[in-house]
């Protein structure tokens, strides 16, 4: 069973990278209410793509535990994924986070993970300023390569990585900023020749964009504070796998999030959060070459739009107008509680429109802090018939924080 989903998985690789699948060159048509559907009368499903998808997989375990929000909650250097100008109101001046993901464990696959290490230092003693940075690793494990008819290739082991460096500066006392720089490097199937085309890694360089306002709310009962995220994400060069002028954008985002932490007592906290997610992509044009390719180049028009126009456009280029642009927004609401500062629990739902990706899920975790060191547990639980990669998988972070050794 193992060989035959490796197989395929080589097979997928192989059409991703090498081939651009127009998936509704006639399989889609207008309706007499203006909306697409399949030939058998079914709302016509048109995901927004991207290449390097890792880039946005949500690796820290307590933002999983959470529905995958974390724009807005307490900073820790898992900041670096979400939002990297939390990290001028981290607590802590140093601190570093190794996280583990297993993927496709339900198949059977032991040696498909991401590793994640994020870490974070204050520059000064105002704590005004701080540096970050972020090392994620995606293994595809080892693949048997096949051509089209099954005969045996190569043996690689295709794999992905991000290196990113951010600064973050509080502007004022209620709100920073800012910038990550990265470094993409993607090697599917390098090696390999399809259809004449050597297949090559795909290199980008890529910006974050965030800004964090944080202000403290005084309650009946105790005090609290709300803080709220804005981030550009992903902002960079299109890529390709092979010498082919037809490239692929990067997984371009807007986050929006929001935090409400409620300190109850002495002990207890509970905090509450939501993430609204959209991607910065084109949406796929659905149609015939008389509709998505109006000059006729043998390349659909919103494949040939720039990174930058594509922030633009992206917010009203669906086919079916606002009601589908509404239905590309992904949202995220998560729980969490301390007690004693030591002990957390977690819980959350993420939620994706059916036409759109039709992601849906609940999630639940655990957290543990004790003196230096913390440890973060959660599980996805999906809620449709939709497989997950992380379908009964633990995922699990540890935190370091090196400011307490001195204590």
């Amino acid at each position: 069973m193992k060989n035959l989903v490796l197989r395929l998985a080589a097979l997928l690789v192989l059409t991703i990278v090498c081939t651009h699948v127009a998936s509704a060159q006639g399989g889609c048509y207008a309706g007499p209410d203006g909306k697409l559907y399949n030939l058998d009368g079914t709302p016509c499903t048109n995901t927004v793509t991207s290449a390097v998808p890792f880039l946005r997989i949500v690796a820290d375990a307590r933002s999983g535990a959470m529905g995958d929000a974390g724009i807005a909650i307490s900073a820790d250097p898992n900041a670096m994924h979400f939002n990297a100008s939390k990290l001028a109101f981290a607590e802590d001046k140093m601190a570093m986070s190794a996280t583990y993901t297993p993927w496709l464990r339900s198949l059977g696959l032991n040696d498909v993970y991401m590793a994640y290490l994020t870490g974070y230092r204050k520059l000064d003693e105002q704590e005004l300023q701080t540096i970050g940075f972020g090392l994620r690793y995606f293994s595809l494990g080892s693949i048997q390569f096949t051509d089209i008819n099954g005969t045996a290739l190569n043996t690689g082991r295709p794999n992905e990585f991000e290196v990113s460096l951010a600064y973050s500066r509080k502007l004022t006392e209620k709100f920073s900023a800012a910038v990550t720089g990265k470094f993409i490097y993607s090697n599917l199937a390098a090696g390999n020749v399809v259809g004449g085309d050597v297949i090559e890694p795909a290199i980008a360089g890529a910006a974050d964009f965030s800004m964090t306002y944080k202000t403290p709310i005084e309650l009946k009962n105790g005090d609290g504070d709300l803080t709220v995220g804005l981030v550009l994400s992903n902002i960079g060069n299109k890529v390709s796998y092979t010498n082919s002028t037809d490239r692929d954008f990067l997984p371009a985002n807007f986050g929006l999030g929001a935090a409400y932490t409620m300190n109850l007592d002495q002990y207890n906290s509970l905090t509450l959060t939501t993430d609204i997610n959209k991607f910065l992509v084109p949406t796929p044009c659905q149609g015939g070459p008389e509709v998505c390719d109006t000059d006729n180049d043998g390349t659909p028009d919103y494949k040939q739009e720039s990174p930058i126009g594509a922030i633009f456009s992206s917010w009203g280029d669906a086919p079916e107008g606002i009601s589908e642009e509404l239905r590309e927004f992904m949202f995220s609401f998560g729980a969490e509680y301390w007690y004693d500062k030591q002990f957390a629990v977690r819980a959350g739902y993420f939620s994706e429109h059916v036409r759109k990706g039709a992601r849906k899920y609940l999630t639940v975790g655990l957290g543990l802090k004790y003196n230096v060191f913390g440890l973060n547990f959660s599980y996805l639980v999906p809620t449709t018939n939709q497989r997950n990669p992380l379908d009964n998988t633990l995922r699990f972070t540890l935190l370091f924080n090196f400011a307490d050794l001195n204590e």
